[in-house]
């Protein structure tokens, strides 16, 4: 005959199975194995007077070619790349095509790193003098927020729902669902 499981046991259970998930959560943020930027050109925030051809990302590590997404908006909310990212080794490479605006050009990116993991970034630099180029599209501001957090949010949720009905199911008496008499 199987003992009843104490309250005291189920909320250490609970307990440790929270912190599980809440340390899981709050330290994915930052991965120390994952590739890193070692350099840019331009550099992060450096000011320049004369536009580059490209923008160059430097990586610790080989990058994989697939996937690799990167832009360049300017200071007035228009995207500056000229064409797709390339990705050869370790850098990252995006065409811009002649810029405009005197101000901040942000360069979003995404690669992924070759464990598979991907990484996402931003640099910026400072244009002092004022170009002729003529800008791209406008940035659709409803897009341009990252990855939303909700997903995340709900899969831990989820998580914490089924712990908690494993729980419930092993104290109730199991399969049967029926409470044990004593």
């Amino acid at each position: 005959m199987r003992k009843p499981v104490r309250a005291t046991g189920v909320a250490g259970l609970l307990l440790v199975l929270f912190v599980v998930v809440a340390g899981s959560v709050m330290g994915s943020g930052v991965a120390a194995a994952h590739s890193r930027i070692l350099s840019s050109n331009p550099a992060d925030g450096a000011a320049v007077a004369v536009a580059p051809a490209a923008v160059e990302i430097t990586f610790n590590e080989p990058l994989q070619s697939e996937f690799a997404t990167a832009s360049v908006v300017g200071p007035d909310r228009h995207f500056w790349h000229a064409g797709d990212p390339a990705v050869k080794g370790k850098v990252l490479s995006v065409p811009l095509r002649p810029l405009g605006p005197v101000g901040v050009y942000q360069v979003n990116f995404r690669v992924t790193s070759a464990d598979g993991h991907p990484v996402t970034g931003q640099r910026t630099f400072r244009l002092t003098v004022a170009g002729t180029g003529t800008p791209g599209e406008a940035v659709d501001e409803s897009s341009a927020g990252g990855s939303p957090v909700w997903p995340f949010l709900v899969g831990a949720a989820l998580i914490l729902l089924v712990a908690a009905g494993v729980i419930a199911w092993f104290t109730r008496g199991g399969a049967g669902g029926k409470a044990r008499r004593s």
